[in-house]
């Protein structure tokens, strides 16, 4: 209900040429108007400030719950290419509005976001190497990029006149990758200022312009922590281990057999814990990541490794020895993404299949986990994009983009004319 009163709400919003005129003609409309050209035209001319801020907003470090001063960077360039609004909440989200013609900037809002998080801890060197259109660096294109080209797009619109019907709301969010849990997001949606007032969302993640997100993985993550006496190795044996518990839950998880489609996974990734060699451990944890496509899967999946924890801890207490105490578990929680959708016949995703196979891309519908896990999960539309142009070894230290100018405006006009359709352009 709350999707389809969005979806009358902004049509009222952008008049009646665009509540009639399906996605597709107005990508084709948009894309020969001469403004969107204009804006091409500034892509292609910044093309060396563009490449300049992707080498600056690298080098400043964003580790996971470290990124502050990137974020205080990009607060300074949103306030210098005068979006309204422009402020940090209280998660750590940068945020600024474009104010739309008709709605000035009251909303509803379109987003337009890229996480500024990187997966390497602090201390990383993320110093860029240049080798002709080749940068290489930790977090280059994974997702400092995709912030380098916010400011882009933003400097081309306003260089070529473009104003949109709608509100454009700008995001450098936090906390996407690893243990960050999609926080940045999920505050931008649920408890920060613009909660209830967001309309479509466009997070711009990695480089490939081909691909698009339509559905979001969903995850849970544990880290499962069994306790128990302890001992001496020689002189304490017999008693219960928590180890064995430990062993045992893996070797369930292991003995599942989850559908392929709905493509569903599990994974032990992480172990720790005990004393020394000669010591039966009074504390273990095992850390696991359950995945899905379908929140109905995920769910069925959860209660069984709950199920298989369970079991394990009860068949170690009966086969060894509780006098000094029995093993115990607690299931913590460390991450939770909710699955979603984005509808292939929704507006969001015909525009932006549209105008990737405008600028002459084939267009491929994907399944990650990305920020848009949220809006989708809350029946908001939603997709991921890339920001443009090539790039490789995502979360390794080589990390690598290309920059050749032609390809990535090219890659980077795709996005441009989707966000542009999607708020509406008269």
């Amino acid at each position: 209900m709350r999707s389809i009163l969005w979806l009358c709400l902004s049509l009222m919003l952008l008049g009646p040429a665009a509540a009639w005129a399906s996605p597709e003609a107005e990508v084709a409309r948009l894309s020969s108007d001469r403004r969107f050209t204009a804006a091409q035209k500034v892509l292609e001319a910044e093309h060396d400030r563009t490449v300049a801020d992707i080498i600056r907003l690298t080098q400043i470090p964003a580790p996971p719950f470290g990124e502050t001063e990137r974020a205080n960077a990009v607060r300074t360039d949103f306030e210098a290419l005068g979006l309204r609004n422009v402020m940090i909440d209280t998660e750590g989200n940068v945020t600024g509005v474009r104010p739309g013609r008709r709605t000035e900037g009251k909303g509803p809002f379109v987003v337009v976001a890229a996480h500024l998080d990187t997966v390497f801890p602090a201390g990383t060197d993320v110093t860029v190497r240049r080798e002709g259109w080749r940068l290489s660096a930790p977090g280059v294109g994974d997702n400092t990029r995709s912030v380098a080209t916010l400011l882009a797009w933003i400097r081309a619109m306003d260089a070529a006149g473009l104003k949109t019907e709608t509100d454009l709301l700008f995001v450098g969010n936090v906390g996407e990758e690893g243990l960050g849990d999609l926080r940045g997001v999920k505050h931008l949606f649920l408890k920060g200022p613009y909660a209830g007032r967001i309309a479509a969302f466009f997070s711009v993640d990695g480089s490939d312009p081909t691909g698009m997100v339509t559905r979001g993985v969903g995850s849970k993550r544990y880290r499962v922590t069994f306790t128990g006496p302890g001992g001496h190795s020689y002189g304490a044996f017999g008693i219960v281990n928590p180890m064995a518990a430990m062993a045992d839950t893996v070797g369930s998880l292991y003995a599942l057999s989850p559908p392929s489609d709905p493509k569903t996974t599990y994974s032990a990734s992480v172990v720790g814990g005990g004393t020394s060699v000669n010591s039966i451990p009074a504390s273990v944890f095992l850390e696991v990541d359950l995945r899905s496509e379908a929140p109905a899967a995920l769910a069925e999946l959860d209660r069984n490794f709950k199920k298989a924890v369970e079991k394990a801890v009860a068949k170690e207490n009966s086969a060894r020895s509780t006098s000094y105490g029995a093993i115990q578990a607690d299931l913590g929680v460390i991450g939770e993404r909710p699955a979603g959708r984005t509808s292939p016949d929704s507006r969001i995703v015909r525009i932006t299949r549209a105008a990737i196979i405008d600028r002459g891309f084939s267009a491929e519908e994907e399944t990650s986990s990305t920020d848009s896990n949220i809006p989708m999960s809350l029946g908001i539309e939603a997709v991921t994009i890339g920001a443009g142009g090539r790039g490789g070894r995502a979360h390794a230290p080589d990390e690598w983009i290309d920059v050749e100018p032609v390809e990535m405006v090219r890659g980077m006009s795709a996005g441009l004319l989707a966000i542009l359709a999607q708020a509406g352009v008269r």
